[in-house]
């Protein structure tokens, strides 16, 4: 056993090369304040038959997201959600012109009990595309609700009017919502994620019975959660939401999946994103779209296993617990690969997280899914209990880092041995709670886990995190985006029942970077243009492409992203880190996009580096 575990044991890096490495990096850290409405907590309440399991169910619930409220130009507002006040802040990120004074948004005179609901994630977006950023509030027992901006209104709770998502009330579990055009029609549509079964009554302290509830009823192949949805763009009467169930468009196995995070990217150039879900408790899904406007069809693939390749390590077959998805380049050979957080604690659940390198073959119907899993090369296998991951480049050099949120619950009693225990029991007993460990409040779980910032140093990846000043705590979420517009990427990341810190970057050395806010004009047939205006005023394309080649031939892709991962969403603008590109010098970008019209466009540009809006005409 010994000779096994030390075969096993990943390389380290040394005290000096992880020094050498974040050398590179530099944060400031403020923490960030909540509005509180009605003191702090430290657990959810839950179900009088769930009581044992309170620290358990009260582990996902923070949330973040980088926007323009404004309408600055610039991601420089915050909406977070904090479980310990469960109030959705908005706030101007720190450092940046107070412009407002922080608000919470109430769901107000919607239907909303704080005694048996919760938020648990905030997307912004243009959704009634006026030409203004709304805000998305998902639950833990009720449906979605949008607030739509008032651009007359000042920034304040008064400028948003809550309107139902949902038709009808209904008892909803969602952990991530995504936003992606889906059906090709040029208008981005909604993939909601929802968690523990619809209509089941988790958090109301009076529930003696619940027959709506179960856990999951495996822990490796569950598919008993709550049903997943695509909500289509449609316009409708003024005043409502353009926005309509596309009905069930996905199986059973994965409309039931136990989801967690919801990634979108357009793998194949047909200007459709592919959608994948990271499940807890079962396999995850990467689906191809093969969407016409109005008309939603994906169609699952799966990778190739050989006798060397773990059951696990093939996608689509795993049996891992999926809490976060992002895209990225991330062996620099100028393909789009995928990272996913899974469990990987030392003398824990010991699984990996995944590193999906793309192998350059078509994501395809019928083809097997060209990724292999390279996280053990690329060291980046092991991080502790993951959640929310980013794929960005923060010190500018055209390689990009992986930031992660890690941890499960505090407490002074270690519970891994229950767990494991759990995870040896039988399938037709661990979907009754009574048969799940029956701890007491104080026990934790990866207690101490740390996020993970890795940073590349050559040929793989180095946890640089406590370095760097970012070991915060537990924690689930993360954004990012240049609030300053001083062409670094700022980090934000959300505390779980602990603190949330914004991240000022302020690494000294970082090269030159390419900013640009994809853009369509608010009417129809409007002209396009390309300009250093950032205050432009636009729709962000969600889902547009940028593909940058610099004259030494390296090309960077990018596309604009709706809410990739877990309860988070980055800035809609696309960030390029330049390296040691002299100023002044052109660069060579091109556009591919999705039109109102339902076709395919493109446009090529030369611009330099700097903060770019181009508006798609």
């Amino acid at each position: 056993m010994l000779a096994v575990g030390w075969a096993t044991e990943l390389p380290r890096p040394s005290a000096a090369e992880v020094r050498r490495v974040a050398s590179g990096f530099a944060f400031a850290p403020t923490e960030l304040r909540p509005v509180s409405v009605d003191g702090f907590k430290t657990q959810r309440p839950v179900a009088p038959h769930l009581s044992k399991l309170r620290t358990w169910m009260s582990g996902v619930g923070a949330s973040i997201a980088l926007t323009d409220l404004q309408g600055s130009g610039f991601s420089r507002d915050l909406c977070w959600v904090d479980p310990r006040t469960d109030t959705v802040t908005i706030t101007p990120a720190p450092g940046t012109p107070a412009a407002y004074a922080p608000f919470a948004v109430d769901p107000a005179p919607l239907t909303y009990s704080r005694a048996t609901m919760a938020p648990t994630g905030c997307l912004p977006g243009d959704f009634d595309e006026d030409g203004s950023t709304d805000l998305l509030v998902y639950y833990w027992g009720r449906t979605p609700v949008v607030f739509l901006r008032s651009p007359a209104t000042p920034l304040s709770a008064a400028a948003f009017r809550p309107l139902e998502l949902w038709p009808g009330a209904e008892r909803w579990y969602t952990d991530s919502v995504n936003r992606a055009d889906v059906d090709g029609d040029g208008h981005p549509d909604l993939i909601i994620g929802n968690y523990f079964p619809d209509g089941a009554r988790i958090l109301d302290a009076t529930a003696e019975h619940d027959p709506a509830f179960q856990m999951n009823d495996s822990m490796a192949s569950a598919f008993n959660g709550g049903r997943n949805h695509i909500m289509l763009w449609r316009p409708g009467a003024a005043g409502s939401l353009p926005f309509q169930d596309a009905g069930a468009v996905f199986g059973e196995k994965v409309a039931h999946g136990w989801t967690l995070a919801i990634g979108a990217q357009d793998f194949n150039g047909d200007g459709l994103p592919e959608l994948y879900f990271a499940n807890d408790f079962g396999p995850d899904r990467l689906m191809v779209n093969r969407s016409t406007p109005g008309q939603v069809r994906f169609t699952e693939v799966t990778g190739s296993r050989d006798f060397t390749t773990p059951k696990s390590k093939s996608l689509g077959h795993d049996s891992f617990k999926g809490m976060g998805v992002d895209f990225g380049d991330l062996n620099g050979d100028g393909r789009t690969d995928m990272f996913v957080s899974n469990i990987s604690s030392q003398r824990g659940l010991m699984e990996t997280n995944f590193a999906w390198v793309n192998t350059g073959d078509p994501v395809a119907v019928g083809a097997e899914a060209p990724f292999a899993e390279r996280s053990d090369s690329l060291h980046v296998a092991r991080t502790g209990w993951g959640w929310d991951a980013k794929i960005d480049d923060f010190a500018n050099d055209g390689r990009p880092e992986i930031v992660q949120a890690t941890g499960f619950a505090y407490g002074k009693h270690d519970t891994w041995p229950q767990v494991a225990e759990l995870a040896m029991e039988n399938d037709q007993l661990v979907k009754h709670p009574t048969n799940w460990m029956q701890s007491s409040d104080d026990w934790g779980l990866a207690a101490h886990d740390q996020p993970a910032f890795l940073a590349w140093d050559g040929d793989r990846f180095v946890d640089v995190t406590t370095e760097l000043g970012l070991d915060q705590g537990i924690t689930r979420a993360i954004a990012t985006g240049d609030v300053d517009g001083d062409g670094r990427l700022d980090l934000a990341i959300a505390g779980q029942w602990g603190p949330s810190f914004f991240y000022r970057n302020t690494t000294p050395d970082a090269g030159l970077s390419l900013d640009l806010r994809l853009l369509r004009p608010l009417a129809s047939g409007g002209t396009p243009t390309v300009t250093r205006d950032v205050a432009v005023r636009g729709i962000p394309v969600i889902g547009a492409r940028a593909t940058v080649t610099l004259p030494s031939g390296d090309r960077y892709t990018a596309q604009v992203d709706g809410g990739n991962g877990h309860a988070s969403a980055r800035s809609t603008d696309l960030h390029f880190g330049l390296g040691e590109l002299p100023a002044g010098t052109p660069i060579a970008v091109r556009v591919d996009w999705r039109s109102t019209d339902g076709t395919q466009q493109s446009r090529d540009y030369t611009v330099t580096a700097g903060r770019w809006s181009i508006v798609l005409g």
